[in-house]
């Protein structure tokens, strides 16, 4: 795609980076038919190639039209379309820089200002969000699982060693998962110790960044993860083993911290390191001998892979593969590779094409007719529970069970 950029635009790292991705798009479509809003919608300025040319005519300095921002609204930020593009367009990239872009060009209405900062505000403030879940319990998914006194003496035990940190992992415990699913890191831990780890929980007001970062925050989220850096470099230089994600959509943030920092010289190089040792927990479990689990024969099971894991992460087919290897039966799903309509607060924000999108991706799930449902990040589980009576449980609960 050719492009014109100014001068001024150009000399900056955005402008450089808006330029490459820019111009390795060629035009050619396929990104239409993995657009889960263009297949709902058949508006082109709905998909990919049509937000291209929105942000493209942006940075070129022409006019905005008013509801620009409304197209670029209603992605889901899945990046299916990275998954299919031959180009290798980083679309996920060029849209934050469209969105921040038009945003300061044609700003949003003071109201629309206030919802989006009070969403974000309130989802990434620990004893604000825990107190609101108290409040409203209905809201909860589930409560915490026991350990029993065999798990409780090895967790100890590996507190206990001298060495304990070289023996460690860190576990990013999120902001919201804590409260709504606490579960899902109990049930990590457990899997962990039992592999010989020793688990260090970050604190849930180390929030990731990424509510911040799609919700208009961007300074604030930059704040939140140097901050994050800082903390998590503090460990690995004691000897923690890895970073460790059990929530897609925190995973996909993390490993974007090298992208988002790099033009900052005191952050970049330790960004980098940071990146480099976080693993979605599929991920590392593969690495490990995982024989002592493997006692689940032939039993069916339903997965949906979250968009973070499979476009965002690149993780296509990990879980599933981990599953398997723990001795499960993965079931087909149709059009696996389209979003469940979660995308973070989508669901808050585009509550109607968010709801069509989960009942397209709940008919496919259950065309099994499966007794439970598994996924890999809170806010996919959370939505498509909402949805439907069968049970929907993040695939790290399996092993607890």
């Amino acid at each position: 795609m050719q492009t014109n950029l100014p001068k001024d635009l150009l000399a900056t790292e955005t402008g450089k980076t808006a330029d490459k991705i820019l111009r390795n798009c060629v035009h050619c479509g396929f990104c239409l038919s993995a657009c889960p809003t263009y297949g709902l919608i058949g508006d082109e300025l709905d998909s990919p190639r049509g937000r291209i040319y929105l942000i493209k005519s942006a940075l070129e300095g022409n006019e905005i039209s008013a509801n620009s921002l409304d197209h670029l609204d209603r992605c889901l930020t899945c990046r299916s379309c990275e998954t299919t593009c031959p180009s290798g367009v980083e679309y996920g990239h060029l849209l934050d820089i469209g969105r921040e872009v038009i945003e300061e060009a044609s700003p949003r209405k003071p109201w629309e200002r206030l919802i989006r900062y009070a969403v974000r505000k309130s989802l990434t403030t620990p004893w604000f969000f825990n107190l609101s879940i108290k409040m409203m319990p209905f809201l909860r998914h589930s409560k915490a699982i026991k350990f029993t006194v065999e798990e409780l003496a090895l967790k100890q035990e590996l507190q206990d060693r001298a060495d304990a940190i070289e023996h460690s992992v860190l576990l990013v415990s999120g902001c919201v998962q804590p409260a709504l699913a606490p579960n899902i890191n109990q049930a990590s831990i457990k899997v962990l110790n039992k592999l010989g780890f020793n688990v260090i929980e970050t604190p849930q007001s180390q929030c990731c960044g990424a509510v911040e970062h799609h919700l208009s925050g961007h300074k604030d989220a930059l704040k939140q993860v140097k901050t994050n850096v800082d903390a998590w470099c503090a460990y690995l230089d004691k000897g923690a083993k890895a970073i460790i994600s059990n929530a897609s959509g925190c995973g996909v943030m993390i490993k974007d911290y090298a992208h988002l920092l790099r033009e900052d010289q005191a952050y970049a190089a330790k960004a980098r390191r940071v990146v480099e040792a976080t693993y979605d927990i599929s991920e590392f479990l593969l690495k490990q001998d995982l024989s002592i689990f493997t006692h689940f024969d032939n039993q069916k099971i339903t997965f949906h892979s979250p968009c973070t894991l499979q476009h965002g992460q690149k993780l296509q087919g990990v879980v599933e593969e981990t599953l398997r290897k723990l001795g499960y039966r993965v079931n087909h799903v149709q059009d696996a590779h389209l979003c469940c309509g979660s995308a973070g607060t989508y669901s808050i924000f585009q509550p109607e094409l968010s709801k069509k999108l989960r009942n397209n991706k709940l008919e496919n799930l259950l065309a099994h007719k499966p007794e439970l449902v598994v996924t890999a990040n809170i806010g996919c589980l959370m939505h498509l529970q909402k949805g439907t009576k069968t049970p929907v449980k993040h695939w790290i609960e399996l092993f607890s069970e």
